[in-house]
């Protein structure tokens, strides 16, 4: 069914560690509008649909989404590979480093865990596709903060 060339579309290589972007960074992981949520919103709306063709077009996206969620975890193993304890200590990373190393695991920049109530999904075509333009504009915005702190 899929084939995985076992590469990333657009190649991460990061080559200076910085743990402090690390953290601002991992909200696109597991944050209330990052790529999890996204990816589990279409996924999981897609069952209620209504039109086979809305159904392909959301778990095509959902998935599109999965290899967005790849890109970011990419960059946040990149921005904390090999970090001695002295880089971490002193930074926001510092308390994420404590209960996951530097393992990629979904969390927001704030700290709280990824949580499913970030999804929407309703059960009505109008109401959940109103969402999914929502969310992208949340996403969006996210984006553009991390843009403007780095």
């Amino acid at each position: 069914m899929w084939t995985y060339d076992k590469k990333l579309q657009y190649p991460v290589k990061i080559k200076n560690p910085n743990p402090a972007l690390a953290q601002a960074i991992i909200s696109q992981v597991g944050g209330p509008d990052g790529e999890l949520a996204a990816s589990m919103r279409y996924l999981h709306q897609r069952y209620s649909m209504p039109d086979d063709n809305i159904v392909g077009i959301l778990t095509d996206v959902g998935n599109e989404e999965l290899s967005h969620l790849e890109m970011v975890a990419a960059i946040i193993y990149q921005l904390t590979r090999n970090l001695s304890e002295e880089k971490i200590a002193n930074t926001p990373f510092a308390n994420y480093f404590v209960d996951h190393t530097t393992g990629v695991y979904p969390i927001a920049a704030a700290g709280v865990p990824f949580d499913m109530k970030y999804v929407g999904v309703k059960g009505d075509v109008f109401a959940d596709l109103h969402e999914d333009l929502a969310a992208e504009q949340k996403a969006r915005v996210t984006y553009d903060n991390i843009l403007r702190i780095v």
